[in-house]
């Protein structure tokens, strides 16, 4: 079960809502950039509607099984969405099964360290109420802006795997560690 301080999480920059259903135009709008999703989808074209409805619904029902997961992220300032992100379990890997942080940052506010600022977010979560020992992250091997902020939140580079058919980078970042 999840709990308030978990559901929405604010940062000095970002508020950070549970992914809700009420909320899929605005993923939606991410998800379909062809910028964004050259990095954070499988595929060589963004998804369509029913893939980013049925991506929604999975998020939502992570949230239900586990009590965490991804959330909308909000400028605390305009209350603009400004991306999506969190935490989820990879379950969904064949050969990894641990809880992740992701981040997709709309592509006007890249450079401005929103994703830095989401992940230091996760982690606090993680290692906080989750009391997880553990978390992972993974990119492509050419997304150099995500590896970056995988090391600037304390993640250290692991091995390659293999995710979507894709190599990718998988980074590991353990509780305690600074």
């Amino acid at each position: 079960m999840s709990s308030p301080e978990i559901e929405r999480v604010e940062t000095p920059r970002l508020i950070c809502e549970r992914m809700r259903m009420e909320q899929l135009e605005e993923v939606s709008r991410l998800l379909r950039d062809p910028r964004v999703a050259k990095t954070g989808w499988a595929g060589e074209e963004p998804p369509s509607e029913r893939e980013v409805l049925a991506s929604v619904v999975d998020k939502e029902r992570h949230w239900e099984r586990y009590g965490f997961g991804m959330w909308l992220l909000r400028d605390r300032a305009t209350g603009e969405m400004v991306g999506r992100g969190g935490l989820q379990r990879t379950t969904y890997m064949k050969d990894l099964d641990e809880v992740e942080v992701g981040w997709s940052v709309v592509p006007e506010r890249w450079g401005e360290g929103l994703a830095t600022e989401l992940g230091l977010a996760s982690i606090e979560v993680a290692f906080g109420p989750l009391a997880l020992n553990e978390i992972v992250a993974f990119t492509l091997p050419d997304n150099v802006a995500s590896r970056r902020v995988m090391e600037k939140t304390g993640f250290v580079y692991e091995r390659e795997i293999l995710h979507v058919g894709l190599a990718h980078m998988l980074y590991r970042r353990r509780a305690g560690q600074d």
